[in-house]
């Protein structure tokens, strides 16, 4: 399951299992989210992605989400997913991190490959129409799995989010559940 990825346009090493928690391998487990089948269920506490099932199951996936201050919830849909995309950070995270100016949208974005924030694959999440700028995407670092260490996004190891990838078809519904941490003190 987290073997390597030789033929991948950007050839994907295998997963170093040693750094990712056994609960947060990929596994097909009964849906207890309430979800129709064929949802997507972002559980942000637990660090579990859920693909619901016909037949009563869900695929769950280990993830890695927004650290405090960088998360989103609610109910979108999958407007688009692509395979080795670019990427180019909001306006906002340039603001936050110049450095990251050469990749910005003016500057057409960065190449992809394996460094490349989405990695191998990236599902492009919008709601009511509108770009949420988050994406459910993939990591070379097995060790963010089961953390919140991201700008929002929600990361999947490489194999698993191409697994994902080919299970869910654009127009996919989403539910992001909310975090129950509470909130930091101004």
């Amino acid at each position: 399951m987290y073997d390597a990825m030789p033929d991948e346009a950007f050839p994907v090493p295998a997963v170093d299992v040693s750094k990712v928690d056994p609960r947060f391998w990929r596994s097909e487990v009964a849906n207890t989210t309430n979800e129709p089948p064929g949802t997507l269920v972002v559980d942000t506490d637990a660090k579990y992605l859920y693909f619901t099932q016909a037949d009563g199951s869900a695929v769950r996936y280990g993830i890695g989400v927004g650290r405090e201050g960088f998360s989103w919830s609610g109910r979108a849909k999958v407007q688009y997913k692509r395979k080795w995309p670019r990427w180019t950070p909001p306006d906002e995270m340039v603001a936050r991190q110049p450095e990251l100016e050469p990749y910005s949208i003016a500057n057409g974005g960065m190449d992809p490959g394996l460094t490349n924030p989405l990695s191998a694959r990236a599902l492009y999440i919008f709601q009511d129409g509108r770009d949420t700028l988050y994406r459910l995407h993939g990591t070379h670092q097995e060790w963010s799995i089961g953390r919140a260490v991201s700008s929002g996004c929600i990361r999947l190891l490489n194999q698993d989010v191409a697994d994902l990838y080919e299970r869910v078809p654009n127009g996919t519904p989403i539910v992001v559940l909310p975090s129950s941490a509470p909130a930091a003190a101004a």
